[in-house]
């Protein structure tokens, strides 16, 4: 059976999410808080996609000036524009305009006549996208077309409207980030015609959204140097190995109940791993605040961010510092006991080639694994060999 035919997107780190660019005839919806660049992100696509296929932008929540402005300022010269909330209407210019991609942003603006409902209502959201798919899948002269389709998220910051809307589409992308902040990411929750775990990392500038290549060096930018409850760990996203920077504070609690609070690594797991820390690491923590928190936005939900987290605690409750030049990675279980992850030999690569010179690591097959030249591994069976090898000296 012959592959699926793609359609390069122009922005590599999009690319990879999608697995290699937007599949033809597929339905692609992009979810995210208001403001963080949706609409950047697709009107820039625009620009590479126009220059070999025709593209069709159409917006329910902006007039056709305010999309010429933002065209103008990312630089795309040419594009059919509608300002339309009728789906009637959009199908009428799809069927006539015959394009190889439509856009529309966003869903929750678009109606049928044939519901009494207002716009962004259940069953509105479910009919437009039903015909959407529809539209994407050849239910038109010009045979099937590449949809994006632009979707808000609710106040929890989930997905806005019904669940059956994710199980409809093909390709469901969450653009994450702190709108305060440059940095964006770009994960796929669902991919049917590609993996889930890739995810792309892109900086928001005057110019628009910049790929970032090298996501490791930009998530250590500003790493404080010599300061206790800090450790850098290696996870892996997809087929990419990422670097960042772990932090964790505590400090004694001025409460009846200590305060925990944790930004970007789950709560049940950092609330585990304290227990653990507690248990078989020898250290009291029952009286503390604890503070965790992953730099520069980035979510990790990998198993090997355990013994990081681990060490980035007891060196706040040590107060004594992790080496700068160290980085870690390796799961832990309820008995201290460290297990060895996935793609090890390309984390360690990646460490070394950042300049990091030492990592400790499980020693679970892991004993016939050489190192990469400069770097120096130690290998742990438990949390507290895996503290003294980090804290030795």
């Amino acid at each position: 059976m012959a592959g699926e035919a793609r359609v390069p997107t122009g922005l590599s780190e999009l690319d990879r999410v999608l697995g290699g660019g937007a599949v033809v005839g597929s339905l692609n919806l992009i979810s995210g808080e208001p403001g963080i660049g949706k609409s950047t992100l697709l009107m820039q696509i625009c620009r590479d996609l126009s220059r070999f296929a025709k593209v069709l932008y159409v917006s329910g929540e902006e007039s056709p000036r305010q999309l010429k402005l933002r065209g103008e300022r990312l630089g795309v010269d040419d594009l059919d524009l509608l300002a339309e909330t009728s789906l009637e209407s959009v199908l009428a210019a799809a069927e006539t305009a015959a394009p190889d991609i439509l856009i529309v942003d966003s869903i929750q603006t678009m109606y049928t006549s044939e519901l009494n409902s207002t716009p962004g209502s259940v069953g509105q959201v479910k009919a437009c996208a039903a015909a959407l798919t529809r539209l994407a899948k050849g239910g038109h002269s010009g045979g099937p077309m590449t949809v994006f389709l632009v979707s808000h998220v609710n106040k929890e910051g989930a997905i806005a409207g019904p669940k059956v809307l994710e199980h409809m589409v093909d390709c469901v992308l969450v653009f994450e980030g702190d709108r305060r902040n440059l940095f964006r990411v770009l994960r796929a929750e669902k991919n049917r015609f590609g993996s889930t775990q890739e995810i792309g990392v892109l900086e928001m500038r005057q110019e628009g959204l910049v790929e970032i290549p090298n996501p490791s060096e930009m998530l250590l930018t500003g790493r404080p140097l010599r300061v206790p409850g800090t450790c850098v760990a290696c996870v892996m996203e997809g087929t990419r190995p990422m670097l960042a920077e772990m932090q964790a504070l505590l400090t004694p609690t001025v409460f009846g109940v200590p305060r925990r609070t944790v930004s970007g690594f789950d709560y049940n797991r950092a609330m585990l791993l304290l227990a653990v820390l507690e248990k078989r690491g020898g250290m009291s923590a029952g009286n503390l605040d604890c503070y965790f928190n992953i730099v520069g936005g980035l979510r990790v939900a990998e198993p090997s961010a355990d013994l990081p987290a681990v060490l980035a605690m007891a060196s706040s409750l040590k107060d004594k510092p992790v080496p700068d030049s160290l980085v870690s990675f390796g799961e832990v279980g309820l008995a201290g006991e460290l297990r060895t992850v996935t793609g090890i030999p390309q984390r360690l690569a990646e460490c070394a080639r950042l300049g990091f010179t030492h990592a400790v690591i499980p020693a679970q097959g892991t004993k016939q694994l050489a190192a990469p030249e400069g770097l120096t591994v130690s290998r742990a069976k438990t949390i507290g060999e895996a503290m003294a090898a980090a804290f030795a000296g």
